[in-house]
């Protein structure tokens, strides 16, 4: 009877026999969710010849209904050109046929939105939730709400509903658990706030909230210049790439509520990147930042980029100092401690070396001597660990935010050879965290080993270059004594072999390279053949008795064994060789002989011409 009532209060009285045709569908387009001010029609369709459709509001009589033309209204129809508060509410509908009335509809529920201002929703903690896993959302206004919306974007048919929870300042919020992610589908929310009384009357939509969920495929990596420390007032650009070929990225910093898209541009082929400007550096900066790509036709983010720590340096005026043992210059293998030390309370010191691509060195601070330090072992240094450093402190209430940078402190490093080593582009330690980290810098550089080994050889080289040098200037000074004697026992000889007036034969030495005659190049030539035949096997050395035990001729002979030979060879030696073979007599030999020669007889040398006749035949 009821249903007859509301029936008959739409239209004309028409007396109809109710619930013998099935129900009918109603909906709206383009949804039932519509900014105010925007054009809306409710649709109402059966599924039988219908003569006439219905359409009525729960709880408070739609008024605007029967301004429709009825032309629309028997076609199913109800357009509103500009919706208002006025039209929201919950609206169902039915028809009638040969005087046999329909089931009601399901209920629609019109939503009129932009009616107060908009609240804020985020994530807790973050944004960027790990697949499987379940987020929190909490939406959040300075309204007084008494309940609060949140719609999954395209899903609007089943929101979730939160009464308010109520600050003293006079705030709202509600907090709404959402399902475990999977990162195959895309996780976009607004939320909304309402009042009891106008249940359908909602504020205008919260930001769209996209939950990032991480997937499997590559990651991008994430950089900043000029460095990860930066100061005040610069200018803060991080920087999202990838060989993926992805389509967009995203960068978002832990902790926070939201995060920036950019698309993706390509430098090169095969190369994808964006940059994300943050504008001017302030403390709010600070922070772990890490970016993620995707391409355009996949809801599917890319497994997230190694974070990258932007620390905000100038936070604190304590003073900081950096000190190094031994000393700034020195050797190569040798054991450096850099030392920072603070007057202020610092619970974490952070070595910087200048030019490095990698994060700077953490270490927890220790109390003594009324001061706060921290101990960076480098360990034995190598030509990697050269460069300028620097130490910065930090506390623990917040660890990106940095003091002042100490003085730099410039390390030399000497190769083996005692020269500077040239100082390097930095060496790539693995990624510093909050964490203590030993500085290592070797680890990560691959020529370090080479460089020292080229060290040993070219130290090995330039001493036996110095060997050979004092061995040639050691020779050279024994050859130089050598032709002194052998000058002297020449004029020595001339001295017995020839009267007084005669003139003076040249030295032994010149006369490998010139002959007096013909006649004394045959009388050579039979004395070599003659001694050659007579002469021990090799290694067997020619006794040279005094003259106390043999006779002048004996003597003489011995003379003739050291000396003939040496002068009649094939090809005229040259000096050097000749050193080599006077080498093989002593200075007491050439002694003995010279003592030999003046006591041998009164006339030696027709001592010697007739010895050398007798062997010639």
């Amino acid at each position: 009877m009821l249903l007859i009532c509301l029936g008959l209060s739409l239209g004309p009285r028409t007396h109809v026999q109710a619930g013998t045709l099935p129900k009918p569908t109603l909906w709206a387009e383009p949804g039932s969710v519509i900014t105010q001010g925007s054009p809306v029609t409710l649709r109402c369709q059966g599924s039988l010849q219908v003569q006439e459709y219905r359409l009525y509001r729960e709880k408070n009589p739609a008024s605007w209904v029967r301004l429709i033309r009825q032309q629309l209204v028997k076609k199913g129809y109800f357009p509103i050109g500009f919706i208002t508060s006025g039209h929201a509410g919950r609206y169902r509908c039915w028809y009638y046929s040969r005087n046999h009335s329909s089931e009601h509809s399901d209920p629609l529920e019109l939503v009129v939105t932009g009616a107060y201002t908009k609240p804020t929703l985020s994530a807790l903690p973050s944004p960027v939730v790990a697949s499987g896993g379940n987020v929190t959302l909490q939406c959040v206004s300075q309204v007084a709400f008494d309940g609060f919306i949140l719609c999954k974007e395209g899903e609007d048919e089943h929101p979730q509903r939160l009464n308010s929870h109520f600050h003293a300042r006079g705030w709202s919020w509600a907090v709404f658990s959402v399902v475990p992610v999977s990162p195959s589908h895309r996780w976009s929310y607004r939320c909304y706030g309402y009042n009891s009384r106008s249940p359908y009357v909602w504020s205008l939509p919260s930001n769209l909230l996209e939950l990032l969920v991480p997937g499997v495929s590559k990651k991008p990596s994430l950089s900043v210049q000029p460095g990860p420390v930066v100061a005040p007032g610069e200018n803060l650009t991080l920087q999202c790439g990838s060989d993926a070929g992805y389509d967009r990225f995203v960068l978002y910093k832990e902790g926070e509520r939201d995060f920036l898209q950019r698309p993706g541009r390509q430098p090169q082929a095969g190369l994808s990147q964006a940059n994300f400007s943050l504008g001017l550096v302030s403390h709010s900066h600070g922070g772990r930042y890490r970016c993620s790509g995707a391409h355009n036709l996949s809801s599917e983010w890319s497994a997230p980029s190694n974070p990258l720590d932007i620390l905000i340096s100038g936070q604190f005026y304590d003073t900081i100092s950096l000190l190094v043992q031994p000393g700034p210059r020195v050797a190569s293998g040798v054991n450096v401690t850099l030392l920072c030390q603070s007057w202020g309370q610092f619970h974490t010191f952070l070595l910087t070396k200048e030019g490095a691509a990698h994060p700077p060195l953490r270490l927890r601070s220790e109390h003594q001597a009324q001061q706060y330090q921290a101990e960076f072992p480098m360990g034995p240094v190598t030509s990697a660990h050269a460069g300028t450093y620097r130490c910065y402190g930090s506390r623990s209430s917040n660890p990106y935010l940095l003091t002042h940078p100490s003085d730099p402190l410039e390390l030399v490093v000497s190769g083996p050879s005692g020269s500077p080593s040239p100082s390097p582009t930095g060496p790539t330690p693995t990624p510093a965290g909050p964490k203590d980290q030993p500085l290592n810098p070797t680890e990560s550089d691959p020529q370090s080993g080479l460089g020292r080994h080229l060290g040993v050889v070219t130290g090995v080289l330039v001493a036996f270059v110095l060997l050979l040098f004092l061995l040639l200037l050691l020779f050279l000074v024994l050859r130089h004594r050598r032709q002194g004697k052998r000058w002297t026992s020449a004029q020595r000889k001339a001295g017995f072999q020839h009267p007084a007036g005669a003139v003076e034969p040249e030295p032994r030495d010149r006369g490998l390279h010139r002959r007096s005659s013909p006649a004394a190049d045959t009388q050579e030539e039979n004395l070599y053949a003659a001694v050659k035949d007579t002469q021990p096997e090799d290694g067997v050395e020619l006794d040279s008795r005094s003259p106390h035990d043999e006779d002048p001729q004996a003597v003489t002979y011995a003379q003739v064994k050291h000396s003939t030979p040496r002068r009649e060879m094939a090809s005229p030696p040259s000096p050097l060789s000749e050193e080599f073979l006077d080498t093989k007599d002593t200075q007491v030999e050439e002694d003995r002989q010279m003592d030999t020669e003046a006591a041998a007889s009164e006339d030696p040398q027709d001592v010697t011409y007739a010895q050398l006749q007798s062997l010639t035949l």
